[in-house]
């Protein structure tokens, strides 16, 4: 994936001053900002999201949905509403339904906010393996934890979008 140029301003607040950026396949990259948000229908409830999100992407089954949630540990809240859940559990959802279609390109913003231990450490292996099998996943946070554990690290600093020298590409 490749994006050039790219501005972005909520009302007079300017956020993004022309960010260049190439994902590279296979890549487990980080771009660490501002605090950002997630947003759910709080009204319908997770089998509700994730049948919704399958005919959007228009797939003959759930089966890779199953799989990530049993992958996050989360498959007993499938009658829940959006509404009730924990933050985390929110989250978990919000993973599950960025990768249900199997995307070449993941692009996740603040994927791990409100995860237990036990589950973080399974996010980072499931975004391992993801990267290990040619996908390319770009985590943005406003956190930069576990640094290491990225191929390329960015950091969003007055709109611009810069190298981080922690991460060796």
């Amino acid at each position: 994936m490749e994006v050039r140029d790219v501005h972005h301003a909520y009302r007079q607040r300017v956020v993004l001053r022309g960010i260049d950026i190439r994902l590279r396949a296979g890549t487990l990259c980080g771009i660490v900002g501002e605090n950002g948000a997630v947003v759910l229908n709080d009204a319908l409830t997770v089998r509700q999201h994730l049948t919704f999100f399958q005919r959007a992407y228009r797939l003959a089954d759930l089966r890779c949905a199953e799989q990530v949630m049993d992958v996050l540990g989360f498959a007993e809240y499938a009658d829940e509403r959006a509404a009730v859940l924990s933050g985390g559990t929110r989250q978990k959802l919000n993973v599950t339904l960025a990768l249900m279609h199997d995307p070449q390109v993941l692009l996740l913003d603040e994927p791990y906010q409100g995860f237990d231990w036990d589950t973080y450490q399974r996010f980072w292996e499931l975004a391992a393996r993801l990267r290990d099998t040619g996908r390319s996943v770009l985590v943005v946070s406003h956190l930069a934890y576990d640094t290491e554990r990225l191929d390329e690290l960015w950091r969003l600093d007055d709109g611009l979008l810069r190298p981080d020298q922690a991460v060796a590409a």
